[in-house]
């Protein structure tokens, strides 16, 4: 076939290590806004004049557009061009970005939301699609670990940035800041980056846009991320709403998959599953999200809610493991250029299961802010052994014209995970410290002799210490043992949440070896064109 060879010899003209960090760069951006915004909820419905519930959708709205755009990044590749697509959504972001920083009002920042989610959908993707195609298969676990360093990383910074910004100056400027580094990234890439050969040829041919799959896509995906932002709060299928959206989901992204299958142009590839290793690393980027984002957010909404810790210091906790990660990343690269991707992604899931259960025996209200930090690194070691071999496998066996639909599905994988993932670990922290409330409560009755014991303890000692009358005493006693008794209901439901990740992560060993063809050594990393 004429001009194969150029195709397969093809070579980026600027170094790709320089080409890697300036990609990264731009996906570092939008991965950390996801989680910065978080601890500013507060600070944003207080400044706009909105209710808690309602600044909840400075999230949703954002995730939403997001999660619509991150499958069918592949699609719009074809469409306009990769570097094309990049960087209109490199400045789409940026400028929304301002927006959401000088928003007056809480339906403008909502719309500017809406339009960063856009935006922000295309840059993780593309960032990886481009470490893929601008490295030789030989390379590509190292330069993932590059990559890894947004994805992973980011998410764990992003409290601790985002708590210090809204303590030291406003919530404005967790939006603002992004206008110098977009700028940044606009212009580097415009500079190093090109499309390869096969993506210019198959941007030029005729594609028909597919609304019926589109617009599956979207509905179905918008109702599944309000279902799992908003579930918990509305008492989930207690619920007309959430009943009603989580039908439409289910029918919609069924209707999706069974129509693009057939779909001669499909917006959003769902063959990609016929190969064995990207549906293996699909099904593990989703249990990544879900593990990884619960337990992130576990330990430093403890540390709040249960122990009193600002913002900025739960988030330090974070920043231990996320530190060490810097360092392990790049060594894991190399490993996964010399060993099969499954035994490191084995590895990976026994260590943090073995890490997660250790966590049920050392969380308790009498938790050090060392112990907490020990915990924290020891369920993010792992994480590097699991994120770069899935995301080195995917790509195994299957053509390379196919790298941007597959760093935009694994990539949505990994983001819809972390929206489940957040969705049963606040429903598990709900429910169970309900459940363990009345289980306890069982034993404050006045018949219990060790209660009664107790109380009249309690009272005795505040009669001393306060000099107030007895009754005074009793009560006081009464409303200290009932604090006590939820602070233990919701450490046992923390525990809880623990041992079901553990469970989790451990039954994903098991999935590590269906992966096939994975060794570095000896297969071919790609399909035929």
């Amino acid at each position: 076939m004429p001009g194969t060879n150029s195709v397969e010899n093809w070579k980026p003209k600027f170094n790709p290590w320089l080409i890697a960090v300036v990609v990264a760069l731009a996906a570092f951006m939008e991965i950390l806004d996801t989680s910065i915004a978080n601890v500013a909820l507060p600070y944003i419905s207080g400044g706009l004049a909105a209710s808690q519930d309602q600044g909840t959708w400075v999230l949703t709205t954002y995730l939403v557009a997001n999660a619509i755009v991150l499958p069918i990044s592949g699609w719009m590749t074809v469409i306009i061009g990769r570097k094309r697509f990049f960087l209109i959504c490199i400045g789409l972001f940026t400028a929304s970005s301002v927006l959401c920083g000088l928003a007056p009002s809480l339906p403008i920042l909502l719309m500017a939301r809406a339009f960063q989610g856009m935006g922000g959908g295309g840059l993780q993707p593309m960032a990886q699609a481009i470490m893929a195609d601008v490295f030789p298969p030989e390379q590509r676990g190292l330069a993932f670990s590059v990559y890894g360093l947004t994805a992973v990383v980011a998410p764990a910074l992003g409290p601790t940035l985002g708590g210090w910004i809204t303590d030291n100056y406003s919530w404005h400027w967790i939006f603002l800041i992004n206008l110098p580094v977009g700028l940044l990234a606009f212009v580097l890439v415009t500079q190093l980056v090109e499309d390869p050969p096969f993506l210019t040829r198959k941007r030029l041919r005729d594609s028909r846009f597919d609304y019926l799959g589109f617009s599956a896509l979207a509905l179905g995906i918008a109702a599944l991320q309000i279902v799992l932002d908003k579930g918990q709060e509305d008492d989930w299928f207690g619920s007309h709403f959430i009943t009603t959206l989580s039908i439409t989901a289910v029918v919609c992204l069924s209707f999706l998959v069974v129509w693009e299958w057939f779909e001669k142009d499909p917006i959003v590839d769902v063959k990609l599953f016929k190969y064995t290793n990207f549906m293996t690393s699909f099904v593990m980027m989703l249990m990544i999200g879900v593990v990884y984002f619960s337990s992130t957010i576990l330990m430093p909404q403890f540390l709040q809610v249960l122990l009193g810790y600002p913002a900025e210091k739960a988030g330090l906790v974070v920043s231990l493991g996320a530190a060490l990660l810097l360092v392990e990343l790049p060594i894991v690269g190399v490993l996964t250029n010399k060993f099969p991707a499954k035994y490191l992604m084995a590895f990976g899931w026994v260590a943090l299961s073995i890490g997660l259960y250790y966590s049920v025996k050392l969380v308790s209200l009498e938790i050090s802010f060392k112990t907490a930090a020990f915990i924290m690194v020891m369920q993010y070691l792992p994480l590097a052994f699991l994120f770069i071999p899935a995301t080195t496998a995917s790509y195994i066996g299957v053509p390379q014209s196919k790298s941007n639909s597959i760093a935009g599905l694994v990539n949505f994988a990994r983001n819809i995970g972390s929206s489940i993932g957040t969705s049963i670990a606040q429903t598990v922290l709900v429910r169970k410290a309900q459940f363990h409330q009345e289980r306890l409560s069982a034993h404050t009755g006045t018949g219990d002799h060790n209660f009664g014991s107790l109380l009249n303890s309690l009272a005795h000692s505040q009669q001393l210490q306060s000099g107030v009358g007895k009754a005074d005493a009793q009560n006081g006693a009464l409303a200290q043992l009932y604090r006590t008794l939820q602070g233990q209901s919701s450490v046992l439901s923390y525990m809880d949440a623990y041992f079901l990740l553990a469970l989790a992560a451990g039954t994903m060993f098991l999935l590590s070896f269906a992966l096939r063809k994975n060794d570095p050594k000896t297969t071919e990393q790609h399909a035929a064109h």
